[in-house]
């Protein structure tokens, strides 16, 4: 996985550098994952290492939605959700709209953040139902 997220972070990198044009038609997916983060704006990249069904080892995005609340765009039934929604991902990357932080964290810009607050949950519900909220309590 690593050099998967060393590649977004080089074209989320590139992306701010080059200020590309974040104004174009997103895809779905790439509306999910800002409307998702429009609140915290923080995005992690990762994979269950030691999962014992391979779709679980894949990467997938995950978005901090509040303290201790993830919402983790994977699907065990449908393996082709988390690499659909991996790929708006990239396309965040790709606009600006994302940045690289450390290891596999990443977040919106401010673009970013401007961006989702164009998005209705409508647009995007099918896929934020598809997604699996993670919640950590004591």
């Amino acid at each position: 996985g690593a050099p998967s997220v060393l590649g977004f972070a080089a074209l989320a990198s590139r992306a701010i550098a080059l200020n590309s044009d974040a104004g174009g038609e997103l895809a779905l997916e790439a509306q999910a994952i800002l409307f998702a983060a429009r609140e915290r704006g923080s995005i992690e990249i990762k994979a269950t290492k030691n999962a014992y069904d391979s779709s679980q080892r894949l990467l997938a995005v995950h978005v901090e939605l509040a303290p201790e609340r993830i919402l983790a765009f994977r699907s065990r039934a449908n393996p082709q959700f988390t690499l659909a929604m991996l790929d708006g991902f990239r396309q965040l990357c790709g606009t600006g709209l994302v940045m690289h932080h450390l290891g596999h964290e990443f977040s919106l810009t401010h673009r970013g953040f401007t961006r989702a607050t164009e998005i209705t949950s409508d647009a995007v519900a099918h896929l934020l139902q598809q997604a699996a909220e993670l919640d950590f309590q004591d």
